[in-house]
């Protein structure tokens, strides 16, 4: 694979928590764009730490990360914000959506400040319309299935159309047909959208999904059998 080719750098990357022990110790990936990757492992593992990592929400305490090229622990506050905000989506096991607002309203929070108001709501209700959930534009959040609302979190996580897109158990809290619709989805926009998907899961039914499966083991990355 050619440096070109890759979005995801990561070389000898290490993260310990203060007074714990070293949770990655010396992991190296690479991740192609547009690929889609599963890492999977038993809770606490390290999974959700490897994650973090990658979408800049937490520096590692040794190695080189590179997203698209940069470097984030070498980035100021600013430019780290702006990183995470327009290349890289997350979507987590819990929708964290906001309960007082709409669906339109959530999906629409990640354009806040923004540019072009109009391309972004074009945008939103493109993806709102690909998933199904057109119908559901005023809804809240309570008013909505579990599934549903993973849709829409997607959506959220989508709508600044990034280049990254990081899922931490995104089919933890659903019953299993839901899962396999939420993980085929999450495929499908994988190819249509030109976004690169890594998700960290316990489950084999999302990971089977995914084009390349990573078993996360005492801090390192392995092939599965």
């Amino acid at each position: 694979m050619n440096d070109t080719d890759s979005l995801v750098e990561l070389r000898d990357i290490r993260h310990r928590y203060e007074d714990g022990p070293r949770v990655l110790d010396g992991l190296d990936l690479t991740v192609a764009v547009g690929e889609t990757l599963a890492v999977v492992g038993p809770s606490g593992c390290g999974k959700s730490t490897l994650l973090n990592v990658i979408g800049a929400l937490d520096g590692p305490t040794g190695g080189q990360v590179r997203i698209a090229g940069q470097d984030p622990t070498d980035m100021a506050e600013s430019a780290l914000a702006h990183l995470r905000a327009k290349m890289i989506g997350f979507v987590f096991q819990i929708h964290h959506l906001l309960p007082q607002c709409s669906v339109w309203e959530n999906v629409l929070l990640p354009t806040l400040p923004g540019g072009n108001m109009q391309a972004a709501e074009d945008r939103a209700r493109r993806l709102l319309e690909r998933v199904g959930l057109a119908d559901k534009h005023a809804a809240r959040p309570g008013e909505l299935s579990g599934g549903q609302r993973q849709r829409v979190a997607v959506v959220r996580a989508l709508v600044n159309g990034p280049k990254l897109l990081l899922a931490d158990e995104p089919t933890g809290s659903l019953d299993e047909q839901t899962a396999d619709e939420l993980a085929g989805l999450l495929v499908e926009l994988n190819r249509e959208e030109g976004v690169t998907l890594i998700t960290v899961t316990h489950s084999a039914r999302l990971a089977n999904h995914m084009n390349r499966q990573l078993q996360l083991r005492d801090g390192t990355l392995h092939e599965t059998p």
